[in-house]
This record gives C-alpha cells, sequence and structure tokens, in this order.
C-alpha cells in the first residue's frame, strides 16, 4: 500500500514510499527534528552520478525547500533525458544505512520503485504509537525480506489443455501472502527418472496479449507443446513479472527502452538489478512434488546453476529456441550479451 512504517533498530527510522508520498507527507517529514535523506539504490545512484557511500545504497540528503516532483523525479527515471541535471546531489557517508537498505527491500517486496525517504526518529515505537503507523523490528524483518517464504501445495486438480488432455494444475501459496505459484503437470512422469521441466515466470504481456516485444508466449507454449509431444513434463508458473519487479515497474521499463535503452539498462535506471527473481522457488516446488533429476527447457544458464545449487539434478539442458521477430531481435541479443543465454 505504500503507507509510512517505522523500523526499529539500533535506531528508529521512519520510512515513507517515494511512489505513494504526497505533498501532505513531505511536509509532515520536513517538520521534523532530523535530517531526511532519500535512499536510492547503488544503480539508480550511478545513472544519477551521485556517491553511494554505502555501496548498494545511497542516502541523498533533502533539501529543506525540497518539492515533491523534485523527489520524486530521483526516484523515477522517466525525464531523466529530458532534465538530465537534477544535482548537485549531497550523500550521506557517516551513520548506519541498515534502515534505508531495510526500507528499499520493503519497497521492492511491495513492487514499488525502489526508493524511499528515511528520517530518523528518536523513539520509534512510541512515534508508531501515537500516529497509528504500524512498526517493525529489523532483526525479525530481515530473513523474511533476504529469503524464501516457504511454500505449501494448496490443491491440484485436472486440467486438459491444448498441448495435452492429460494435464494436471497444482497451486502452492508462500505463507508470507505474496502470490501464488502454479506448476503445470503433463501426464503422469516418472519420478526416478529426470523430467523435461521449464521453470517460466509470469509474463502478462507475452503469455497473455502476445506481445512481440519478448519470446515468453513462444516459449510457454512451445514448452507445453513439447512436453505434449513427449507424454510427460513439469512447467513452473512462477509469478515473477518483470523479472521480478513487477508489471508497474515492467511497463516503466518498457518505457526506458522506447527512449533507446536496452532491458538491463532500463532495469538499472529504475534503480533494479538485471534480474530480481528467485529461482529456488522452482526447486522447491519440483522436490515438493517428488523430483530430484530435471532435463530443464531454458536457454538460461542461471537456471540450471541454481537448479542444481537448490538440490535438483540437471540431467540436460534443452534448448528452447522460439519467437523471435523483428520487435524483440535486439531484446534477445541484450539477454545473450549481457545475460549469459545461449542461442
Amino acid at each position: 500500500m505504500g503507507v509510512p512504517v517505522v523500523l526499529l533498530g539500533q535506531q528508529s527510522n521512519l520510512v515513507f514510499a517515494t511512489e505513494t508520498l504526497d505533498v501532505l507527507r513531505l511536509n509532515d517529514i520536513l517538520s521534523l527534528d532530523g535530517d531526511p535523506v532519500l535512499a536510492i539504490t547503488e544503480r539508480r545512484a550511478t545513472t544519477l552520478k551521485a556517491r553511494a557511500y554505502d555501496g548498494d545504497v545511497a542516502r541523498i540528503l533533502l533539501p529543506n525547500d525540497a518539492k515533491l516532483a523534485w523527489i520524486q523525479a530521483i526516484a523515477d527515471p522517466a525525464d531523466d533525458l529530458q532534465n538530465p541535471m537534477k544535482g548537485p546531489l549531497n550523500t550521506k557517508r557517516e551513520g548506519d544505512a541498515e534502515g534505508h537498505r531495510m526500507a528499499i527491500a520493503l519497497a521492492k517486496a511491495a513492487r514499488l520503485l525502489p526508493s524511499t525517504v528515511v528520517i530518523n526518529i528518536p523513539n520509534g515505537e512510541r512515534f508508531a504509537a501515537q500516529n497509528g503507523l504500524t512498526s517493525v523490528q529489523m532483526t525479525e524483518a530481515a530473513p523474511h525480506l533476504a529469503g524464501s517464504s516457504m511454500l505449501h501445495p494448496v490443491v491440484q486438480a485436472r486440467l486438459p489443455i491444448e498441448a495435452a488432455e492429460a494435464g494436471r494444475l497444482h497451486l502452492f501459496r508462500p505463507e508470507d501472502g505474496a502470490e501464488e505459484h502454479y506448476a503445470i503437470e503433463i501426464g503422469r512422469a516418472d519420478r526416478t527418472k529426470p523430467v523435461l521441466a521449464r521453470l517460466h515466470s509470469a509474463c502478462f504481456t507475452g503469455d497473455v496479449l502476445g506481445s512481440l516485444k519478448c519470446d515468453c508466449g513462444p516459449q510457454l507454449r512451445g514448452a507445453l507443446a513439447q512436453m505434449g509431444t513427449e507424454g510427460a513434463g513439469v512447467l513452473l508458473y512462477l509469478n515473477q513479472e518483470g523479472r521480478g519487479i513487477g508489471l508497474a515497474n515492467k511497463m516503466r521499463a518498457y518505457s526506458l527502452q522506447d527512449q533507446g535503452f536496452d532491458t538491463v539498462e532500463a532495469n538499472h535506471r529504475l534503480g533494479f538489478e538485471d534480474d530480481e527473481r528467485d529461482f529456488k522457488l522452482g526447486a522447491y516446488i519440483l522436490k515438493s512434488m517428488g523430483f530430484s533429476s530435471v532435463r530443464l527447457l531454458t536457454n538460461n544458464p542461471a537456471k540450471v546453476d541454481m537448479m542444481k545449487k537448490s538440490g535438483v539434478d540437471v540431467a540436460e539442458r534443452v534448448p528452447l529456441k522460439v519467437g523471435e521477430n523483428k520487435f524483440n531481435t535486439a531484446y534477445l541479443a541484450t539477454k545473450a550479451a549481457k545475460s549469459g543465454h545461449l542461442f
């Protein structure tokens, strides 16, 4: 929801998501004692030529007369080309940045722009109680933000599909209330042998709308068709839209691509890493279904490495070369050059 929270640790920090900040909240921040800062990722700081003294995080000092439009322009690269000079930006180098780092992690988890306004407050628990805010103990929150939430099977049912009448859909739900993930099982694969499998991340634009900007839709249908032809397989449909940044941020990246940036550059300008997905979820689902070895349908070596590290043997990498067209040639070239995909 993007509402402010209080993070409790060695020091207490009042945290606001930049994307949902409004004028009234900003005025409240500027009226408090202390030095509010705008926390952004090192990726975004590099774009703005700001110093990230804390490594992966930069803490930009807010001027006393800071305006909402200026703050949101620091966080959102939509107008970078029209208004490239946003500085000079003075970044903080002393003090603890753990609260700022966790604030950005919270924004990412909420699929918001990875930017927050943070101000140190003297008594966080009392401040939260007086203002009706949620307070979060950082030591308790850190493991949840850094790791994968436990998944639990909820239900499975027969689902005939175009690729195979012998289809079955398994639904898995995480403990943290995040998106559910699915496994589409074709036939009844022998659990003692490597199963033909694919880790497929949700792509609304490609899977549903037939977007020509990516190869996701053809890969989804091609993988299911190959499993149908062989008579057995498992497609793991992970709800990690836009390489884990969410559909809204994916559309922001598409807008930046229209300005001439490639996929990786667009993600970096937004403040994200090349890929924010958690592929360990797929390995967990496979193991919970009784599979310990796969023939993995992928062009991405990172998925192979993740499977092996997560305890699932990869007996074979099966290439999946489909869906190239005049609109996505540069996109596929970027995946090969910058993300190591094999075509």
